[in-house]
């Protein structure tokens, strides 16, 4: 049976231990390492390792002997309670060493788990699984989680007070890191908020989100939309200092100020443009996001952009002869004097 994106998660978290086995394929290997993790903790319950219910082997092993899994699916365990054989790594061309063994299947023996790489269509796998009555196939996309999966997640660490607009902060935070960044960040929010019975908040999200290694640049970036023209010069030395390039530093502005300018002109105005901006911007930052893009408005904003577009093509000209750091120093100087006005 073939697991539709909107009811694989339910079965990942309560897999069906009297099914003949589950096939989870895609092309991102931390994401099916992260689902087939699930469904071996709800299969075998957390010692079942320890218990010797499950049997791990490579699918290159299966392939040299494919007895490795048909004795897997038969053995009998010491301790009582379901048992799984976790075939990983498979590829289509595993597939005539995993299936003879799978045909031999019956109820009572071990369930299968196996893990594959992005598998066509036309896959022997795929199509095993897929037309088994007892057994499951579903494919994991490179998709962040939904807020449904977000709020699954933390309520099974034992976090069930969540705020809207926290929860809104680690779904754009679940668009911006890969899938193990984000597990261990949910995880990092558990023990955060640990004994601590108010809500957890936007502000305990960015705390526990991974830092960024460009927060200097983003300081300065938001230095020159504030109009904070004192402060540009210092934060420049430091920045030149680490070896921070002219064009990394007109990129950024150029990055920021487009945010700025969808956020400013979104149709339903600043609110629903904040809320439409791809990368999404959360915590702490999205309130200062949208007090500058309100700040500066549409036209101011367009002006800007010229100015930074200017800058930029002044660096890249082969005629160009000014410092470049000098050239990006003196738009940013710029710009923060029309946030002025």
């Amino acid at each position: 049976m073939k697991l539709s994106a909107r009811d694989a998660p339910g079965y990942f978290a309560r897999p069906d231990s009297d099914k003949m086995g589950l096939l989870i394929y895609g092309g991102d290997a931390m994401r099916i390492a992260l689902k087939r993790q699930e469904v071996i903790a709800g299969l075998v319950g957390p010692k079942g390792e320890e218990e010797m219910r499950l049997t791990r082997m490579a699918a290159a092993d299966v392939r040299r002997d494919p007895a490795l899994l048909s004795d897997a699916i038969k053995a009998v365990g010491f301790f009582p309670g379901p048992r799984v054989a976790f075939v990983e790594d498979a590829t289509e061309t595993h597939a005539e060493a995993i299936l003879p063994s799978l045909q031999d299947w019956r109820r009572g023996d071990a369930q299968v788990v196996v893990a594959a790489g992005a598998l066509k269509p036309t896959s022997k796998l795929r199509k095993y699984f897929e037309a088994h009555k007892d057994a499951y196939a579903a494919a994991i996309y490179d998709n962040p989680p939904s807020r449904t999966e977000i709020e699954s997640e933390l309520q099974r660490a034992g976090l069930t007070a969540l705020s809207s607009e926290a929860l809104r902060d680690l779904s754009a935070l679940a668009m911006t890191i890969d899938p193990g960044d984000f597990r261990q960040t949910l995880e990092k929010l558990v023990i955060y908020k640990h004994s601590d019975p108010a809500p957890a908040t936007p502000q305990d999200v960015a705390a526990v989100a991974p830092a960024t290694t460009e927060a200097e640049i983003d300081d300065m970036l938001d230095i020159v939309a504030e109009a904070k023209s004192g402060e540009i010069g210092p934060l420049m030395q430091r920045l030149r200092a680490q070896g921070v390039q002219p064009v990394t530093l007109c990129i950024g502005l150029m990055r920021h100020f487009r945010t700025l300018y969808a956020v400013a002109a979104a149709p339903g105005g600043p609110g629903e443009g904040i809320n439409r901006v791809r990368p999404p911007v959360f915590g702490p930052r999205r309130d200062k996001v949208l007090r500058q893009a309100q700040g500066w408005g549409v036209e101011r904003l367009q002006q800007a952009l010229t100015v930074i577009t200017e800058t930029d093509l002044s660096l890249r000209s082969a005629a160009q002869t000014a410092p470049a750091m000098a050239l990006v120093e003196r738009a940013m100087i710029r710009l923060a004097m029309m946030a002025r006005r």
